[in-house]
């Protein structure tokens, strides 16, 4: 049997979609799958580049043909590789690609044929999944984050959607509310969770050999430099990099970071010769870039460059109704730990750790729990196995922040002018004023009641 004659029936009769391009990227077979899952009609898809689907999955290295443009023929094939297309409607279709090239009787690239999986209405139940357990604490959190509160669910509906594109962003809030968390949960939840992810503390390399560190370097490129090192940037090829404590990054690498993020290729030190990278870069920082700016600390171009989605990681005070979730998360962890078994804790010394303003954040209330299982006797932690600053601690009607800082006058009146604008902004409307902010609307309230704002202040 002569099975060329039959290739369009039997390609229509796969459920997965095909598509079949020339060395160019020219579309010049499409099968009956390929057609619902883009909504576009093979009439439409012939004689049009690839690149018509903006699949997150294709890496264009250059222009020209075969090995002079796409990645997918230089490596010859691509197997069960996650990624997202654009349908006719614009909207994103979740699917699983393999691809290989085709070569005649002589080996010569002749074109590649690509298989699409669609997925999506896999990772539709998967999302519904995790709303119901998150809903009903089913599990111990998304992606270690726990909350129950309407600003931990909005943290995780903007990490559920900054996860599925490679969008720079930047994570802000104050020192010990889970930055770190949130980097990997986008790293988790997203289609490169199966590639490395790699955390640089900006603050915590030497500026002699941050650069090293970031961009690696070759053998003899300085003293005591006697073997050639990969940097992180190259380690987290195909995955994500973590730079946190952005704002500690000196002028001089800035300068190199802004040339790698849009060049997507690294030079290491002492060599001339680029490497391609491939990452999706997160940033994080408890510091004021934008006062920075002004200051000429940081550099602008950059600053735009890394700070395209930010999401701000709300402090423990502004929800404080998680912490009981957290205290006995914490106990779990630290019963697994110590070998004790710690049945719970007082509502004396819960009601205590609730009013505490908690200006190290969720690290601080972990260090108290762990200081009350060294001292804890009994089956459950009461006030006196708490450490004494809980209750010479700072109330929360101090004009302190939690950083330790007195805030001044200005600053105050600083607060209270970005509410008021918020709310006005808001129409009114203290939830979206809530949204606008980034913070809950019980948060709303109790910023009005300490600035002394009310409804009618807001008319303008």
């Amino acid at each position: 049997m002569d099975l060329g004659k039959h290739w369009k029936t039997l390609v229509d009769c796969l459920q997965d979609g095909l598509l079949v391009v020339d060395p160019g990227g020219t579309v010049v077979a499409a099968n009956r799958s390929a057609e619902v899952m883009t909504g576009y009609t093979a009439d439409e898809l012939l004689g049009q580049s690839c690149r018509i689907l903006n699949c997150t999955g294709c890496k264009i290295i250059g222009q020209g043909r075969g090995i002079d443009w796409c990645d997918l023929f230089v490596r010859g094939s691509v197997r069960e590789k996650r990624c997202m297309i654009t349908n006719k409607s614009q909207r994103q279709v979740d699917i699983i690609k393999s691809a290989s090239v085709l070569r005649d009787d002589n080996g010569t690239m002749i074109g590649a044929v690509e298989t699409l999986t669609d997925i999506s209405e896999s990772v539709r139940y998967k999302n519904e999944l995790s709303t119901l357990r998150r809903t009903f604490q089913l599990d111990s959190g998304y992606h270690g984050i726990l909350g129950t509160t309407p600003i931990i669910q909005n943290l995780i509906e903007l990490i559920e959607n900054a996860s599925q594109s490679d969008t720079p962003v930047m994570i802000l809030g104050e020192s010990g509310t889970g930055k770190e968390l949130v980097a990997r949960a986008l790293h988790e939840a997203g289609p490169r969770r199966d590639g490395p992810f790699i955390k640089v503390n900006c603050a915590a390399l030497n500026q002699n050999i941050l650069e090293s560190e970031l961009f690696g370097h070759i053998k003899g490129a300085y003293t005591g430099a006697d073997r050639d090192r990969i940097g992180r940037f190259e380690a987290a090829h195909q995955g994500s990099i973590f730079l946190d404590e952005i704002g500690d990054l000196p002028m001089s690498t800035q300068v190199k970071l802004l040339r790698v993020l849009e060049e997507k290729r690294v030079e290491k030190v002492g060599d001339q010769k680029s490497i391609p990278v491939d990452v999706r870069v997160i940033t994080a920082t408890n510091k004021d870039l934008e006062k920075m700016l002004s200051q000429g600390e940081f550099r602008e171009d950059l600053y735009f460059r890394i700070n395209v989605f930010p999401i701000h990681c709300p402090s423990l005070a502004d929800r404080s109704e998680d912490i009981p979730q957290l205290i006995r998360n914490l106990i779990t962890i630290n019963n697994k730990r110590t070998g004790k078994q710690i049945k719970g804790i007082s509502q004396e010394a819960m009601e205590r750790l609730i009013s505490y303003p908690w200006p190290g954040n969720v690290r601080e209330l972990r260090n108290v729990i762990e200081y009350a299982f060294v001292l804890a006797q009994g089956s459950t932690l009461g006030l006196h196995d708490l450490p004494q600053k809980i209750f010479s601690g700072q109330n929360q009607g101090q004009a302190t922040e939690r950083s330790g800082r007195t805030v001044n006058k200005s600053e105050i009146d600083a607060g209270r002018r970005e509410l008021v604008q918020a709310l006005q902004k808001a129409g009114g409307n203290k939830t979206r004023a809530a949204s606008i902010l980034g913070v809950s609307r019980v948060t709303v309230w109790k910023r009005m009641k300490k600035h002394g704002i009310l409804d009618e202040d807001l008319l303008v």
